[in-house]
């Protein structure tokens, strides 16, 4: 019984010294609907665990950039667009930082359908978003 006691114990302990893994944009890369990927938004809000835009991030999955716990790899390339009704279109919007929309809003890369590509290393020194550590 001492034994069992002891091994419970030093689980415990790896397993509140391992790093909490951050989550990453790799699941949501190719966007989707807005609604649902607020729903996600919500949800690292609420955790508050670190969420790491990475690779290739589209559409929808740019509402990430809401987020007070989201950071951005440099070699990140995130695409912007217009949405498939005008509400996905604002949902889009309200999700990005003053700097990017007005940005976006001069360039004209939320107006239609095409995809207008910002690098990574662009979010970071441009629009002030966070160079992930």
């Amino acid at each position: 019984m001492r034994a069992l006691a002891w091994i419970a114990l030093a689980l415990t302990a790896i397993s509140s010294a391992a790093p909490a893994v951050a989550a990453t944009s790799t699941p949501y890369a190719k966007g989707g609907r807005t609604v649902e990927f607020a729903q996600d938004v919500e949800k690292y809000r609420r955790s508050g665990e670190q969420f790491r835009i990475v690779g290739h991030c589209q559409s929808a999955c740019t509402m990430f950039l809401a987020l007070p716990n989201v950071c951005i790899e440099p070699g990140a390339r995130l695409l912007f667009h217009a949405g498939a009704q005008p509400i996905a279109t604002q949902r889009m919007m309200n999700s990005y930082n003053s700097k990017l929309r007005a940005y976006l809003t001069a360039k004209g890369a939320m107006d239609t359908p095409a995809f207008h590509t910002i690098s990574g290393r662009d979010m970071i020194s441009k629009f002030g978003y966070r160079r992930c550590g």
